[in-house]
């Protein structure tokens, strides 16, 4: 059975591996194109050519990318401790049984 469990919790490990990977790839990509894509959008389109404010704008949207990032890994964080801390309870549990 612990061979069992061992590699069903590796490939477990390896997924959220690979999530954590295309997650970051992600924010890092969206890091660069969200501020500049909204401080030329604003720029033409919202306040009609005042850098200033677009500039002002592009710093809000990369302040909201990496806030909802820090977030988002704070909320996987503690999936991940609720799924270890399940494990090591289903553990004891079986062990008690015995």
């Amino acid at each position: 059975m612990s061979a069992q469990a061992s590699v069903s919790r590796r490939i477990a490990e390896h997924n959220v591996e690979s999530g954590v990977l295309i997650k970051l790839v992600v924010f890092s990509i969206s890091l660069g194109v969200v501020p500049l894509g909204s401080y030329f959008f604003t720029e033409k389109y919202v306040w009609n050519g005042n850098s200033t404010y677009a500039a002002i704008t592009a710093i809000i949207s990369a302040n909201i990318v990496l806030v909802s990032y820090i977030i988002l890994s704070l909320l996987e964080d503690r999936e991940e401790r609720k799924i270890i801390t399940g494990e090591i309870e289903k553990d004891k549990e079986t062990r008690k049984e015995r």
